[in-house]
């Protein structure tokens, strides 16, 4: 299977080539070739260090998709233990792209709610894309209930394009599912960690997206649409998604400076998907030490401070005072 590479690391793939020849070469003709090849590995650093430094919002869209960046049952199996997945809305049927079930984290019983992609073609038929349908978030908001009522904390991943927009959810009421959500999440006496894992779109993302910490990984993304939904209104041309990603401003760095998210989660310089490990390992330092804030909060200070969060998230200008 041919390795997916991204334009902009196409450099840095040509050095790794380079060296490896090298290598080859020096084992093949019993040569000693230390020296050339650690001038090209230092050169090949440099240039990592200088890319990843000032990468622009469509090209940590284009590492957000990575074909084998982890899915949130990555982060579930390399962060938590003891996972149980609960099944069903207990109206329609079992939503397989909102998967949701108990788990613990350092010890510590938490429900865990979240969109998984698949892997592959035949996964991703399987999870519909992690688009989730209606009963995929009464699915959520029943766990959400039963982790209330057993007091334990819940931890939601988003990894989602949005909601699915076929016409099947709208005739069982999608908006409606979605709206109940954030009305039930605003107001749920335990506590909740929000991470943005990896592609966070629209109203699919927020059905599972209010919270008391909200956490995002370093090559993730949030916006309020797909960037190629933006550039088809805006532009009347999908094509012209890059433009639309700057203006969204989707990356964790913008929404840590609005305010929109609280934390920002460590990654491999190029990616989760070259060490699903160490970013794993990230994400749970990230969400024990969230677990840790909110779980030392009496409930009704908790429910308040998550209202006025996000009643007063943003920045922004009202233009009927501007001229004053």
């Amino acid at each position: 299977m041919t390795e997916h590479v991204i334009e902009f690391e196409k450099p840095l793939n040509e050095l790794r080539k380079k060296i490896e020849e090298l290598r080859h070469f020096g084992a093949e003709k019993k040569t000693d070739m230390t020296g050339e090849i650690s001038m090209l590995e230092e050169k090949l650093e440099k240039m990592k260090q200088e890319i990843y430094s000032k990468l622009e919002p469509w090209q940590v869209v284009q590492i957000m998709r990575h074909p084998k960046r982890p899915k949130m049952l990555d982060f579930v199996s390399l962060a938590f233990t003891d996972f149980v997945e609960l099944h069903g809305d207990r109206a329609f049927k079992d939503d397989k792209a909102m998967v949701g079930g108990t788990a613990k984290i350092d010890g510590r019983p938490v429900m865990i709610i979240g969109l998984q992609k698949g892997k592959d073609t035949k996964e991703n038929l399987m999870r519909n894309f992690g688009m989730s349908q209606p009963e995929g978030y009464r699915k959520a908001l029943r766990l959400m209930r039963l982790a209330e009522k057993f007091s334990l904390p819940i931890v939601t991943f988003i990894d989602t394009a949005g909601a699915y927009p076929g016409l099947e959810g709208e005739e069982r009421g999608v908006a409606e599912a979605i709206a109940r959500n954030l009305l039930e999440m605003a107001r749920l006496k335990t506590p909740i960690v929000v991470c943005v894992i990896g592609e966070g779109g629209s109203g699919g993302a927020l059905g599972i997206g209010v919270g008391d910490k909200i956490l995002m990984m370093k090559y993730a993304t949030y916006s309020v649409i797909s960037f190629e939904g933006a550039a088809a209104i805006l532009w009347k041309d999908s094509s012209r998604s890059a433009e639309a990603a700057k203006v969204l401003k989707p990356t964790a760095t913008d929404l840590l400076k609005i305010q929109v998210i609280d934390e920002i989660i460590d990654e491999p310089l190029e990616g989760a998907h070259k060490d699903a490990v160490a970013a794993a390992a990230s994400l749970k330092e990230a969400v024990i030490r969230a677990l840790n804030e909110v779980t030392s909060i009496s409930v009704e200070e908790l429910v308040n401070k998550r209202y006025l969060k996000f009643r007063n998230m943003g920045i922004y200008k009202d233009a009927r005072f501007e001229n004053m």
